[in-house]
């Protein structure tokens, strides 16, 4: 949650007090039971053995498409980035979506986060809507 809270204040969407407490809330509305409430999937991405990251993916998602999975959460720990395994969780993501009917996977993506914006994008991600901000 700590990472989450980062990011959101990194992009400016909140300010860092407010941005502390918004992991918690969303935490509680998505995961009311925990890692037992049903729909969401959560994997350890492993290689040779060893934890290199997360994946956190909904079936469906919490849009009003009931065809489209959610992906909340794909984070690579820092020391395993830039090795294709962010890749290879999306991938993941999208088999285990397509394995329980789905039809479509959905995500969000700071403005900010290039890297992450572009293996989306080479992926075949596209844009659905986009928020903007200035600051006054």
């Amino acid at each position: 949650m700590a990472g989450y809270a980062a990011r959101i204040a990194e992009s400016g969407a909140l300010p860092a007090e407010a941005a502390a407490e918004k992991p918690r809330r969303d935490h509680e509305r998505a995961l009311p039971d925990g890692l037992d409430t049903p729909g969401h999937l959560i994997f350890r991405l492993m290689a040779d053995g060893q934890g290199v990251g997360w994946l956190w993916l909904a079936v469906p998602g919490p849009d009003s498409d009931p065809d489209m999975a959610w992906v909340y959460l794909v984070e690579v720990d820092k020391a395993f980035r830039g090795r294709g395994y962010g890749r290879e969780a999306m991938l993941l993501a999208e088999a285990e979506a397509r394995s329980q009917g789905m039809r479509s996977v959905g995500l969000n993506v700071y403005g900010h986060n290039t890297v992450a914006r572009s293996l989306y994008t080479s992926l075949g991600y596209e844009v659905m809507e986009q928020q903007m901000k200035k600051p006054l």
